[in-house]
């Protein structure tokens, strides 16, 4: 019997895996036309399970009910779950929920955008980068296996997909450049070139972003990943600047043009969080998490009203 995914999410990212587990089954070149259902209980319902893989690449927000609540329905004793989500320690919650499935944490490098109902532009990289969590599971661990088997099923659909021991090195890594760039372009209002240029003689923007990832990099040193050092810093700040204007518009920034709720916690305060019981000063960030926080109350204060 083939393998069952359901996907929760069907946004940009969801649209893209749908795709490529698809391209799995069916072959290359398909019209891809997944089972779609308008929540859990109703694919369960329709009987469309048991999943095998349940990925969620929904918005890593804070909801009532939370999605580990919301996936309920379908999770069964065997059931993988995987996260292809932002952020950092954004695994505890679905850990808590359900602490014998196998969790699997994903950071993905995917620029893809919806522009039109039920059309994705994907342009650049398409990476996945998956692993256990807890991390350096045995390899014979039901996580373990479900995370080697999830990557050879995407790979076999086309994508490129690695499996690691230790996923928690690339999610620190993602990180880096999500908790600095995400705020800081939604508070200016700018794409990552377009914030450089605006205090780029002295270089005061370029210094303000730099100065923010050494804290983040900091946090990682703390928490066992030296590999996230200066050198990397460097190097990011490398890229950003050869960029050509306008720049890169990172999630935030999208979400706060139109007033949407942003990934605020799972970004930027998870990470102070960590900080703090560390005991790693990291103030610039503080900072950060403070203004994006008001920043995004207000647009729940607007939906609201």
């Amino acid at each position: 019997m083939s393998d069952k995914a359901l996907i929760f999410g069907t946004g940009s990212v969801g649209a893209v895996y749908s795709y490529i587990l698809c391209n799995n089954i069916f072959g290359n070149d398909l019209n891809c036309r997944p089972r779609v259902a308008r929540s859990v209980q109703e694919a369960v319902d329709a009987g469309h399970g048991p999943y095998n893989f349940i990925l969620v690449t929904a918005k890593a927000l804070p909801s009532k009910p939370s999605i580990p609540d919301l996936l309920r329905p379908a999770i069964t004793s065997t059931t993988a779950i995987a996260l292809i989500q932002n952020g950092i320690a954004i695994e505890e919650l679905y850990a808590k929920a359900y602490p014998n499935n196998p969790l699997i944490s994903c950071v993905a490098y995917l620029p893809v955008t919806q522009t039109s109902l039920g059309t994705f532009k994907h342009s650049e990289v398409e990476t996945l980068h998956l692993g256990t969590y807890p991390a350096n599971l045995p390899k014979d661990s039901a996580a373990d296996k479900a995370a080697a088997k999830l990557t050879t099923l995407l790979q076999q659909g086309g994508a490129t997909a690695h499996h690691h021991a230790d996923l928690q090195s690339k999610r620190w890594a993602k990180l880096l450049v999500n908790a600095s760039w995400n705020p800081i372009c939604a508070l200016s209002r700018s794409p990552d070139a377009t914030f450089m240029h605006s205090s780029s003689d002295p270089p005061y923007a370029a210094e303000f972003v730099q100065a923010v990832m050494l804290e983040i990099a900091s946090i990682a040193n703390a928490v066992g990943y030296p590999e996230i050092s200066k050198e990397t810093v460097e190097w990011q700040m490398g890229r950003a600047k050869k960029r050509d204007l306008p720049g890169v518009e990172p999630s935030m920034l999208a979400d706060a043009r139109r007033g949407g709720r942003m990934e605020v916690d799972a970004i930027v305060g998870n990470a102070v969080r960590i900080a703090a019981e560390k005991g790693v000063d990291v103030p610039m960030l503080r900072a950060l998490l403070v203004l994006v926080r008001g920043l995004d109350e207000s647009f729940g204060r607007d939906a609201a009203s």
